[in-house]
């Protein structure tokens, strides 16, 4: 019994750094205003999966919480910037 807990606990810690990556694309498409039906979906999926895991490991006698730290990563550059409009600005005449 003992291994299977173990095992159900490195899944979900698996499963949990899946999640919040899947949830930083989903943001990304959103703030890009793209279509994010698939991954809202996967992302769905990943918590149904996650919810058996949990019953189960609690039906194991297993009642602690499973901590996960994720360092943060610092926002992805955008792949392509704009440039900057400039106005040329008519010469001045000397003299």
């Amino acid at each position: 019994m003992n291994n299977r807990v173990n095992e159900i606990r490195k899944v979900i810690k698996a499963l949990r750094v899946s999640m919040l990556e899947a949830e930083a694309i989903m943001r990304d498409q959103i703030t890009r205003d793209q279509d994010c039906t698939f991954v809202a979906e996967e992302l769905l999926k990943m918590r149904t999966v996650m919810a058996g895991l949990v019953r189960e490991k609690e039906a194991l006698g297993d009642p602690a919480p499973i901590l996960v730290h994720v360092t943060s990563r610092p926002a992805p550059k955008p792949l392509f910037v704009r440039p900057v409009k400039r106005h040329p600005v008519p010469a001045q005449s000397i003299g």
